[in-house]
């Protein structure tokens, strides 16, 4: 199911300055969630497995089944959202996992997510939104299920806290053009590829041409690149949001959907 994945170059010294222990490994197969009995495959390439403990009091009933299991008590690693590279601290060393659906992704694109999904590893936040809110879950959705559903309240929560992880990812990235001058240079093409999608985003809303969700998702993927945000999200890009966290977030969303209801 894994392998470990060749690296070199800037992503090798990444590793080295952020967080030396990661294994990095290729999937055999992609993924969302991977069920327990995939999951323990990550054993053969790591010391020690210390499986997450949450409470599913955390969630509604209405929340997504992936969602539900990942709470359980069972072994999982990842949840949609994660993207072509996930990672997981559960294991000892941490593990940045690259899926196969990014082997016709440019090379350097792909390296600066795994140097991304490194930095992530070291800032000792967690590795997935659930954790994030915690029993604050059960608030935000008591606020968005009635205008976006369960799906969409996930899809809220998983770009809401990649903001949260941007505020702080940026900070290292902002300064990487010397020391990880191909890394920073994807970093920054991505940002500039992203900017043009944001200028219109709250007329999209509006217009429902996109759904609020899926506004949220991109914008709050714009704050790793530090570019400017259009309001509502703007409220997001703030050190109010990397202090507060989930209760900021939370409060944020009541906010916002009061103002487009």
């Amino acid at each position: 199911m894994f392998s470990e994945r060749a690296v070199d170059g800037d992503v090798t010294a990444v590793r080295d300055a952020y967080a030396p222990d990661v294994v990095v490994l290729n999937a055999a197969t992609d993924f969302e969630t991977l069920d327990p009995a995939a999951a323990e495959d990550l054993l053969l390439v790591t010391d020690s497995v210390d499986p997450l403990t949450l409470d599913p009091s955390w969630l509604p009933d209405s929340a997504p089944a992936q969602l539900q299991r990942y709470v359980g008590g069972d072994f999982t690693v990842g949840l949609p959202g994660d993207g072509g590279v996930a990672w997981t601290t559960q294991t000892e060393p941490a593990c940045v996992i690259v899926k196969p659906r990014l082997e016709t992704s440019p090379e350097s694109f792909v390296d600066f997510l795994v140097a991304e999904a490194i930095v992530e590893t070291s800032l000792g936040e967690p590795e997935q939104s659930v954790s994030f809110f915690g029993d604050r879950y059960r608030d935000l959705a008591a606020v968005t299920d009635p205008h976006v559903g369960p799906t969409g309240t996930y899809q809220l929560a998983v770009a809401l806290y990649d903001a949260y992880l941007g505020l702080q990812t940026r900070v290292a990235f902002e300064t990487w053009a010397d020391d990880y001058p191909d890394c920073y240079d994807a970093w920054a093409d991505a940002g500039e590829r992203l900017r043009p999608r944001l200028s219109d985003l709250p007329g999209e809303v509006a217009r429902g041409q996109t759904d609020f969700a899926a506004a949220a998702e991109l914008a709050c993927s714009a704050v790793k690149h530090d570019l400017e945000l259009p309001a509502p999200f703007a409220a997001l890009d703030t050190a109010a949001y990397e202090d507060h966290g989930a209760d900021y977030a939370v409060r944020w969303a009541e906010k916002t959907i009061e103002q487009l209801a």
